[in-house]
Formats: C-alpha cells, sequence, structure tokens
C-alpha cells in the first residue's frame, strides 16, 4: 500500500462558553486547527490533527497547513503508510520540531493501518493494558472567584473527582482561587494545579507553602520552559509530586527533566510529542526511571482525542489511575467533527473500538467549519 495524496483542512471551532479556558497563556476562546487527511491506492484513507496554539508550541495552523503541504506531503507520497518509523524519520530530517504537523501525519497512518487490519488503534500497539472507558479529570481556568465557586461546585454534580485549576498569573489570585475551590469541593476529591510555566522556582515555592493547607495532590508545570534546574528545586522544596509538561516535548527533554530528577510525573501527548511512537519512547524512558506518565491536553478534538485515547489504553506507564490526565477536548468545543463522535460523559471518556482511530471524520462538517478566507 501506498500514500497517494495528503491534504490539509483547517476548521474553527468556538468553545463552550461555560468552558473557555484561562491560564497564564491567556484566553482560549476560539479553535483553529488543521486536519489532514491521507489517501492511499487501496482505497483506504485516514486522518489525523494538528491540535495548534501559538502561544504554548508556537505552532498555527497556517504553518503548519503550510509545512504539511509543502514539505511533508512531496516527501511522503509513494511512502508505505504501514512504516510509520520510516516516515517519522522522513519528517524529522525535513523540519526541526513543528510537533503538532507531524503527529497529524503519523496518527492518519495508525488509522490506515488499522482500518486495513480491521482492528483498533490499541490492539496494533499491543492491546488494551486498562479498561477502555478512562476517568479524566476537568482543567478549569484561571476563573475569578465565583466563577471559580461555581464551576467547582457543578464539576463535582457532574461526576468529577479531580479538579485542576489554573494559576500561574497573579500570585494573591491564585491561591485565593485554589483556596475557594478547596472549600467548595470538600475534602473527598482531588485537587492539582497547574502554573503552565508561570512562574519562577522562587514564586512557585513560595506559593505553594500558602497553599500547603488546601491539600493540593499535584503541582503540574510550575516553572518556565527549559528551566529542568528550576524544576528539579521546586520538587525538592514542595510536599506534593510535580508533573512536567510544557518543559517536555521529545526524548531529549525527558532525558534532561530525568537527569536533573526533577518530575514525578510526565505529561504526554501524541501532538506535542510529534507522534504516537514518540509518546511511547517518553513512556518507555520514564518508565526505567520509575517516574509515571499521564495524558494531557491541547483542547483536541474528536481525531487526536481518540489517539490520546488509544495511547492511554495500550502503554502501562500511562498511569491514569492514579494521575487522571486530560482528554476531554472534544467536549469543550460547540461543534464535533466526526460523524460518530467519541462518547464523553461528564469525566469519562470511551475509548472507540472501530478500526484504525474509531472515529469517522465528516469532512463536509469539515469544509463547514473552515474560517473566513
Amino acid at each position: 500500500m501506498k500514500i497517494t495524496r495528503i491534504t490539509t483542512h483547517q476548521v474553527e471551532i468556538p468553545l463552550k462558553p461555560a468552558r473557555r479556558m484561562i491560564s497564564a497563556l491567556g484566553q482560549h476562546t476560539v479553535s483553529r486547527y488543521v486536519l489532514v487527511r491521507v489517501e492511499t491506492d487501496a482505497g483506504i484513507d485516514g486522518a489525523g490533527e494538528a491540535t495548534v496554539m501559538p502561544r504554548w508550541s508556537g505552532e498555527t495552523a497556517w504553518g503548519a497547513q503550510a509545512i504539511i503541504d509543502q514539505v511533508f506531503a512531496p516527501l511522503l507520497v509513494g511512502c508505505d503508510p504501514a512504516d510509520v518509523g520510516h516516515i517519522d524519520h522522513l519528517m524529522d530530517r525535513a523540519a526541526a520540531n513543528n510537533w503538532f504537523a507531524k503527529s497529524a501525519i503519523e496518527m492518519a497512518c495508525w488509522d490506515i493501518q488499522g482500518k486495513d487490519a480491521g482492528k483498533p488503534l490499541f490492539e496494533l500497539l499491543g492491546g488494551a493494558v486498562r479498561p477502555l472507558p478512562i476517568r479524566c479529570r476537568f482543567s478549569m481556568g484561571a476563573y475569578p472567584l465565583d466563577r471559580a465557586r461555581q464551576r467547582a461546585a457543578e464539576l463535582i454534580e457532574e461526576g468529577f473527582t479531580t479538579i485542576k485549576v489554573k494559576v500561574g498569573t497573579d500570585v494573591e489570585e491564585d491561591v485565593a482561587r485554589v483556596e475557594a475551590v478547596r472549600q467548595t469541593i470538600g475534602p473527598g476529591h482531588d485537587l492539582v494545579i497547574d502554573a503552565n510555566a508561570g512562574w519562577d522556582a522562587p514564586t512557585a515555592i513560595a506559593a505553594m507553602a500558602r497553599m500547603e493547607s488546601q491539600d493540593v495532590g499535584l503541582f503540574e508545570q510550575p516553572t518556565t520552559k527549559g528551566d529542568f534546574h528550576a524544576l528539579a528545586e521546586v520538587r525538592r522544596a514542595i510536599g506534593c509530586p510535580v508533573m512536567a509538561d510544557d518543559i517536555v516535548f521529545d526524548l531529549a527533554d525527558a532525558r534532561e527533566c530525568l537527569r536533573y530528577e526533577a518530575c514525578d510525573v510526565i505529561s504526554l501527548y501524541p501532538g506535542k510529542n510529534g507522534s504516537i511512537g514518540k509518546s511511547l519512547e517518553i513512556a518507555a524512558l520514564a518508565a526505567e526511571h520509575d517516574v509515571a506518565c499521564s495524558i494531557g491536553s491541547n483542547l483536541e478534538l474528536d481525531v487526536a482525542a481518540a489517539a490520546m485515547c488509544h495511547l492511554v489504553v495500550a502503554c502501562e506507564n500511562m498511569q491514569v489511575e492514579t494521575y487522571p490526565g486530560d482528554i476531554l477536548g472534544p467536549d469543550y468545543h460547540q461543534q464535533r467533527v466526526a460523524k460518530n463522535p467519541i462518547v464523553i460523559n461528564g469525566p469519562v471518556i470511551e475509548t472507540p473500538t472501530g478500526p484504525g482511530l474509531g472515529v469517522e471524520v465528516d469532512w463536509e462538517q469539515v469544509s463547514r467549519l473552515a474560517p473566513p478566507a
């Protein structure tokens, strides 16, 4: 089987008002992403998704579309979609970084393989090592106090048992928000915080000391990108586990994080890491150092969310039972792009069991969701 054509399709989808995100990176109210369609001479096509966010990884929908159309597609037409290692190698040689664009093509190739074999992706990755329903935490924005209290109460009513609160902005406001959420959800639910690289080490340590009585169970990415020493300093100084997210994109980043003993958990997802295969490599390396992994999020649509589910289900070291992750992106958006959207009930997302990724993209709907020219 050979790849015959690769096409890209931008979509622009608003978030539901109640789920719009505010963090140290700013506000996220509309998602502008790229969906990729890989066609083959066997009549089987696959879908991928570049869940780009300029303020986070530096990738844009325009840039992802251009590099796929102008650089990757000409290289990959004629390649065997089953040889994802070779495809990853060609893309890495052609362009540095561009993680989400590369991941979109790789997940489309996995989608093709699964459809060709008549098997869900998690079976191609070695089989399920945990139940297919995945319980997630809810990632709540850095909201004003009244809204934070209201949302926290609503989320507990919806069945969430772990609430993640965005911090990393104004310390006084952040501490007050965490206190308000803890008071609202009570002691019987888990509370984690995420600074999105918004603080330096002294600020993160001082803020955490002020929140000590709030029983914070996990501190995600307290310090700035690239500063493994600062992350390690925070980990040594505070009394709860530290998760590395924004600081670990590839295997080299993971090695540095582990060398500095900078984290207890690494947040992985195929888009950030550049492919499902690369996420698995990082998870394996982390396991060798007794460091857990969990699933992160860039507020994905159904295609990338499906890839994330398959990764979690098939990888032993994706320890979502201990460190719940985020795969609820489709439910944050006002429209869905799949004819058979992934089933999400409150905190639980159901891993698709159809061939490949298990979601069928509605390409007509994708056309309707194209941004204005």
